[in-house]
């Protein structure tokens, strides 16, 4: 406790901020840690308002049922296909109709590669699907 001189020597209550300062500055160091981690752009696409609806909304296409083994072999609605082939099959399938595609539907087995799931997905994207969903059968 410390004495006022100028008081007449009465008690005089002091806050010690010492241990608040320590505090606030281990609380400071903290959030400057952790701030650049949470700030990593990510880009994404979202769509963008329009001001009017389509005026004639086309019926979509049936979806393509695409689906991967265990064994990795590839059934495209239920017929078998070489991985080599899928690419042109989509962009087929584009070339019909960009701006009405089919949704690309994928169901893959637990058991099956990844790199046949991720070859795949690459020849989705060079054939510019843009409809793409995963399934569970």
């Amino acid at each position: 406790m410390a004495f006022a001189s100028n008081s007449g020597g009465g008690a005089m209550a002091d806050i010690n901020v010492t241990p608040l300062v320590d505090v606030m500055l281990v609380l400071l160091i903290i959030f400057m840690v952790t701030m650049p981690i949470q700030s990593i752009p990510v880009d994404v696409d979202l769509p963008q308002k329009t001001e009017k609806p389509p005026e004639n909304p086309k019926e979509p296409p049936d979806p393509i049922e695409l689906r991967i083994d265990a064994a990795g072999q590839v059934f495209w609605n239920n017929t078998p296909t070489p991985i080599t082939a899928l690419q042109q099959m989509m962009r087929n399938e584009v070339d019909r109709d960009p701006t009405n595609q089919p949704e690309l539907q994928i169901d893959t087995n637990e058991a099956a590669e990844y790199g046949v799931l991720a070859k795949v997905l690459t020849a989705a994207k060079n054939a510019e699907m843009v409809k793409i969903g995963f399934v569970q059968n």
